[in-house]
């Protein structure tokens, strides 16, 4: 009997200490959420730094606890300086993307592979530096055999050094953590932008298109990372003042809490903070050697994977109507990309490229291209590679000259943010294999119909949440949308079988259906009498063809010859000194 009553009344003392904790957490979330009046956040972005006390946060804040990498020096060498620590996210299609720590010095020109324990190992691809952190990325796909374990984890990144037969290896003392999964919810990348505020980019938080969290919901977490076994200190805890799709705008953390190296992630109001691969990298201070770049009235912005091929008619051609620069979002290309940016620069074109290797994350790739190219273009035209700006006023001159397009931006009124340009799909147009001469030449028979369009967008004019459908922006109040009679989009949408069927690997837009799902059958970003499978429809070649349509294809002939797009030499190009 007494055996009884003990254990019922110890029972009851832990069913009252588990209560007891219950409420604890509770009030801790209503405290910190109820720093901020949710009304004030609806009317006008909080500038105020609301600050919570540097606390210990329970929740595993970081993303991928430290892989690191240790030398093997070779005989009567020394061993390589700092480990280099890693982080790794499982994203779509088996593909591992491995990121270094900020500030790790690893051998860009080594050769590099992905460990996965002790089971199998793949080669890693060096994508770039990422733009906020400038932490080196790396792709590698996982082995079949590494996918059967029960936990996946984190592989180690192993690189040959340039100058000798040794690797570094990385090592963890005991198991690698589990890798992060780009299925899930997860803090992605960060930029710092005009004006201070700061961007954080995450999946999971907004799901659907059109259906947006309230920014009151939201707070912006930074914190250190603590050490093995430790736990992340929180430094500062700030609304965030817009949500958007994954883009969510913050105040930036006070300077003395940013001394030190920091983390952002975001916290939704009753749930976990969300893991996060994002480093805060505060503006330099002081003054810099390097001048700030001129602001060019137009600028190109527009993301790529694999298309380096097509590139130099595009640059041509747009350099000569009036683009000044050219920024290209890479989507971990494995072509001789860097190799044509390099030569086009070197002929006197302006291009950058931006590594932003996250999968289906192109409407975040354009905000992110709209906010950080503010101090440096006016108007950006966000236009694909296949897209081509073009009036058939035009076709009257016998030289391509750079005021067409200015021209184009210059005549507007003040309150136009936004011109918007028609688009005309052109189809196969008998062609069997990529044209020689080049899309514009090759291409000649498109649609009637215009069913879509694509914008010159005034940086800043565009709304601050960022808000856009892959091609045109929400403007901030005050301004509107000109749609242009003068000028549309030639867009060689539907080419030669070959080139169009590599689409089907993934689409790059956050909130279309891929090609293999079968979804939105009725949909106008399907191509009309396409399956799920990349399987050429009988009669391809002659699909989408209903007006004869050569005003570019002839004023491309008289402006760069036959070709022009293999004759980078014979193209002059002045915008450079304008």
């Amino acid at each position: 009997m007494q055996l009884h009553a003990r254990r019922r009344h110890a029972v009851a003392r832990r069913r009252l200490l588990i209560a007891a904790a219950a409420v604890a957490m509770s009030l801790a979330a209503v405290l910190c959420f109820s720093r901020v009046d949710p009304s004030g956040l609806l009317a006008a972005p909080a500038r105020a730094l609301q600050l919570v006390p540097p606390r210990r946060l329970h929740v595993r804040l970081g993303a991928v606890k430290g892989t690191t990498a240790t030398a093997t020096p070779a005989a009567g060498r020394k061993s390589r300086p700092p480990p280099l620590e890693t982080e790794a996210v499982l994203l779509p299609d088996w593909e591992v993307l491995v990121l270094l720590r900020p500030g790790a010095q690893d051998d860009a020109a080594g050769n590099a592979t992905c460990a996965f324990g002790s089971v199998a190992s793949s080669p890693a691809r060096a994508l770039g530096k990422l733009p906020a952190s400038g932490r080196r990325a790396y792709l590698c796909v996982v082995p079949v055999p590494a996918r059967r374990q029960r936990r996946l984890r984190a592989p180690r990144l192993v690189i040959s050094s340039s100058s000798s037969s040794k690797v570094s290896t990385a090592t963890s003392g005991g198991k690698s953590p589990e890798i992060l999964r780009w299925s899930s919810r997860l803090v992605y990348e960060s930029a710092v932008v005009h004006g201070g505020d700061v961007l954080v980019f995450a999946k999971g938080v907004n799901p659907r298109q059109g259906v947006n969290r309230a920014a009151s919901d939201i707070r912006c977490v930074y914190y250190r990372r603590a050490g093995t076994g430790g736990d992340d200190a929180v430094v500062a805890s700030l609304p965030a003042a817009t949500s958007a799709q994954q883009v969510f705008r913050c105040p930036p953390p006070p300077s003395t809490a940013a001394s030190q190296e920091l983390r952002v992630t975001l916290a939704v109001a009753g749930e976990e903070p969300l893991p996060s691969l994002a480093v805060y990298a505060p503006p330099r201070s002081g003054s810099s050697t390097t001048p700030a770049p001129e602001k060019k009235l137009i600028c190109a912005c527009t993301m790529v994977r694999d298309v380096a091929k097509f590139l130099p008619e595009w640059v041509v051609y747009h350099a000569a109507v009036g683009v000044d620069r050219f920024y290209l979002y890479d989507n971990g290309s494995e072509d001789d990309l860097a190799d044509q940016v390099h030569q086009l620069n070197s002929a006197g074109y302006n291009i950058s490229t931006v590594t932003w290797p996250w999968a289906k994350a192109q409407e975040a790739g354009f905000s992110h291209g709209a906010a950080v190219l503010r101090d440096s273009c006016e108007w950006v035209a966000f236009v694909d590679v296949d897209e081509f700006i073009f009036s058939p006023r035009w076709n009257q001159s016998d030289t391509p000259t750079e005021s067409m397009l200015r021209s184009i931006v210059s005549s507007v009124e003040p309150d136009v943010g936004r011109v918007s340009m028609r688009c005309a799909d052109f189809g196969p147009s008998g062609q069997t294999s990529n044209p020689k001469e080049g899309v514009t030449q090759g291409y000649t028979c498109r649609r009637r119909a215009e069913e879509r369009h694509k914008s010159l967008l005034r940086l800043d004019a565009a709304d601050d949440s960022l808000l856009n459908s892959i091609h045109h922006f929400t403007l901030r109040p005050g301004f509107r949308v000109e749609w242009s009679k003068r000028v549309r989009v030639n867009h060689y949408k539907y080419q030669a079988w070959e080139e169009f069927k590599v689409k089907f690997r993934r689409r790059v837009s956050t909130y279309v259906a891929d090609w293999t799902d079968p979804v939105n059958l009725q949909s106008k970003d399907r191509t009309p009498g396409l399956g799920f499978e990349a399987v050429e429809p009988v009669g391809w070649t002659h699909k989408f063809c209903e007006v004869n349509d050569t005003l570019l294809h002839d004023a491309t002939r008289r402006w760069f010859g036959v070709g022009f797009r293999n004759n980078l030499t014979t193209v002059g190009h002045s915008s450079s000194s304008s």
